[in-house]
């Protein structure tokens, strides 16, 4: 599974953006998916996960009510609604897939990741 984030770009505090990931793959409907995010010198955190159908979703308690995690298997994408955002949430923005399908928040158990893309929100 190859794994390609965009949707990144600079946007004032409480505006929108919406990233997505686009997997290749015909097994894509059977990963769980998640989404990570690193900041200048911390460490890479967990933002969201999806379960392989879309039945169950998860979410970092500093995003939670902001974010929406949501997956098109026909699309073979997954997409990163993000709300009402923040300075704090500047950094680069991962997507993950795991094949076991289930939701995990740990990067270590995420078998592919894409590139990153940036997120930047001015105060």
């Amino acid at each position: 599974v190859q794994l390609q984030a965009s949707g990144g770009g600079l946007v004032q505090a409480g505006g929108s953006l919406r990233l997505s990931c686009a997997a290749s793959g015909r097994t894509f409907s059977s990963y769980g998916m998640g989404w990570f995010r690193q900041a200048p010198g911390k460490e890479r955190e967990f933002v969201a996960a999806i379960s392989w159908n879309g039945g169950s979703t998860y979410y970092a308690d500093s995003v939670k009510g902001r974010f929406t995690i949501s997956r098109d298997n026909a699309k073979n994408t997954v997409y990163l609604q993000m709300n009402s955002l923040k300075p704090e949430d500047t950094a680069v923005y991962y997507c993950a897939a795991d094949w076991l399908g289930v939701i995990t928040t740990r990067g270590g158990e995420y078998d592919y990741w894409g590139q990153g893309t940036l997120v930047t929100v001015s105060s």
